[in-house]
């Protein structure tokens, strides 16, 4: 079988803001963009594993973790895992970066 890998452009590079959330909706899913410090971008779930949720766009983000707003809980942008003691994981989204456009890569 021959996989597929399609882009779907979802901000400009220069309007993602450094260590802050930029939400954006894929097919029903909603997306946090994050560009950290060194100028890298990651999209994960734009919600918290927690039973309460916590949109992390509004979280704090510290290097390569953004911290959950509601419960506090440090997850990994490059994983989408809660850091110890803390458990559970959120999506991850393949980020493509290509001169001021921000794209969302779907394998099918």
């Amino acid at each position: 079988m021959i996989e597929t890998k399609t882009r779907t452009l979802v901000a400009n590079y220069s309007d993602l803001p450094v260590r802050a959330g930029y939400a954006v909706t894929i097919a029903g899913s909603e997306i946090a963009l994050f560009k950290v410090t060194n100028g890298k971008v990651f999209g994960i779930e734009n919600r918290s594993p927690h039973p309460k949720g916590g949109v992390l766009t509004e979280g704090l983000v510290s290097g390569e973790y953004v911290f959950c707003p509601v419960y506090d809980w440090k997850i990994s942008l490059a994983n989408g895992k809660v850091q110890a003691p803390d458990e559970g994981q959120v999506k991850t989204y393949q980020v493509e970066v290509e001169a001021d456009n921000v794209y969302i890569i779907n394998k099918g």
